[in-house]
């Protein structure tokens, strides 16, 4: 019996040490908290500034009936609150998930690491490009699903190389992108759910799940 229990236990180390090798499990759920609540703040700049309904843009998918100086100055807009908005999200994940990386005695740029990176770089990529060629033409209304998209594509790609919860979470971002694509006038909505509540539902599962216990 004791025997037993002792194999049960070395296996156990054995496919713990295999999963640390081949997948990035320093992820904080502090960190996807973080990020949405970053995301809400800029959904609420972006409504105050534009709003004409509770969070509803109806002029979103008709913005070709604005004078061009005021279609340039609400992409600008747009454009200045994402950037911030990503940039902010990107400091404050990388915040957490260094922490909990060294809380852990483990290093954040390692093999598993790349390989997340480089998995959900390249549909985040492509969907940056596509995003900049629908603000080009002046599609904007088409730009807030294809963020959503592409993000849960990158999500999907990527959760081979994390913690599978992360792949849930893509099937509901990919799912309001294309629910976006059919309501317009509610992108702004679907973007502040994605991005917003989404992400602070998921940070905190996976804080209770993974890290509470640790912290």
């Amino acid at each position: 019996m004791y025997e037993s229990r002792e194999h049960l236990q070395t296996l156990t180390e054995i496919r713990s040490l295999m999963e640390r090798s081949s997948k990035f499990l320093s992820l904080s759920g502090l960190s996807g908290v973080s990020a949405g609540i970053i995301a809400l703040i800029g959904a609420a700049v972006v409504y105050m500034r534009l709003r004409t309904g509770w969070l509803t843009i109806p002029g979103f998918d008709r913005l070709e009936l604005y004078d061009s100086a005021a279609h340039q100055a609400i992409k600008q807009f747009l454009v200045t609150v994402a950037v911030v908005v990503l940039i902010t999200a990107l400091l404050s994940g990388t915040y957490f998930t260094v922490r909990k990386a060294r809380r852990q005695g483990q290093s954040v740029w390692n093999t598993s690491s790349r390989r997340l990176l480089w998995a959900m770089g390249v549909p985040l990529a492509t969907g940056g490009m596509v995003c900049l060629a629908l603000l080009y033409y002046n599609i904007i209304w088409l730009a807030f699903p294809a963020t959503l998209i592409f993000y849960g594509l990158a999500l999907f790609n990527g959760s081979r190389y994390t913690v599978r919860d992360v792949e849930s979470l893509s099937y509901f971002e990919i799912g309001l992108g294309l629910l976006s694509l059919f309501f317009p006038g509610y992108n702004l909505l679907t973007w502040a759910i994605g991005f917003g509540i989404l992400h602070i539902v998921y940070g905190l599962a996976m804080y209770y799940k993974y890290e509470r216990n640790t912290a």
